[in-house]
């Protein structure tokens, strides 16, 4: 039995994973998981895997291929979702914010640097030729750190996924202003080289599982409700969130998607250089 220690969210995306756990398919295939959610999202996962307190990390394309051009010894082993994400951009209750192009040098409240939160933010401005200075991004760690930040008016603008927060915006805790898809597939599997040499055979164990366990999450005809029961999600946003959302069930992918992050990532300062797709991917991934 080999041990995968293992990150992600803990949001929707990763419900396949709770399935597999739940239903002992790592463990009949001999691995035993250790699954740990962090709530303070890619950012802190990257952390984890340049540590080695994590082998693996379920993380936001752009947040990976940033943080692997910029020395992180790691690769993307699969994709994971591949559809793209709708970012949520919310305020404060007492900002007076309407939406973002109202926004003048304000603070934005990000879970850390590198992070989705983070980039997202950049990425958005510079598509909608706006610009906002690295001394204007808050740290807050996570959801609850940005709720304090936004409410006490330390920041006033909070990047997040909308069907995450929606609890808190239907609840009048935050306001939502708009919002901004990620013009990519939004989250990577990927794994640190040292796991990769030392549990290699493990690691494509782990991913041969979680992609069946996908393929059966989508065609259970449960799979609502269980989003409704595990996430708080209103009947209408888990049927949407999930019939708009598309699971990964093999190994290919785009080397020209992830030219086009690369793109995106040096427009907005958050790498010098691009590389080649094959710098960013492990040897199992067939790029296109």
């Amino acid at each position: 039995m080999t041990t995968i220690n293992i990150s992600g969210v803990p949001e929707h995306f990763n419900l396949p994973w709770q399935l597999a756990i739940e239903s002992g398919a790592f463990t009949r295939a001999g691995i035993a998981l250790e699954w740990n959610y962090n709530k303070a999202g890619t950012g802190a996962m990257v952390k984890g895997l340049k540590e080695h307190s994590i082998d693996m990390a379920i993380v936001l394309t752009e947040g990976i291929v940033s943080a692997i051009i910029n020395g992180l010894e790691a690769r993307i082993v699969k994709p994971f979702i591949t559809t793209p994400l709708i970012w949520g951009i919310h305020t404060g209750t007492s900002s007076g914010l309407k939406n973002i192009m109202e926004c003048k040098a304000c603070n934005y409240a990000i879970s850390r640097r590198g992070s989705g939160s983070h980039l997202m933010a950049m990425i958005d401005a510079w598509a909608n030729k706006r610009i906002i200075d690295e001394r204007n991004f808050i740290e807050v760690s996570d959801i609850d750190g940005a709720l304090k930040s936004l409410n006490e008016n330390e920041s006033q603008i909070f990047y997040w996924e909308k069907y995450t927060t929606k609890p808190l915006v239907d609840s009048g805790r935050l306001n939502r202003i708009g919002e901004f898809v990620t013009p990519w597939p939004c989250f990577m599997i990927a794994a640190s080289n040292k796991a990769l040499e030392e549990k290699g055979e493990a690691i494509g164990i782990v991913l041969e599982v979680i992609n069946k366990a996908s393929q059966e999450f989508v065609a259970s005809p449960h799979a609502v409700k269980w989003l409704m029961e595990r996430y708080a999600m209103e009947p209408g946003d888990a049927t949407a969130w999930f019939y708009n959302t598309d699971w990964s069930y093999d190994y290919s992918i785009s080397a020209k998607m992830l030219q086009n992050v690369m793109h995106a990532l040096k427009k907005v300062g958050a790498i010098e250089s691009i590389t080649g797709a094959e710098q960013i991917c492990a040897d199992n991934l067939n790029l296109l």
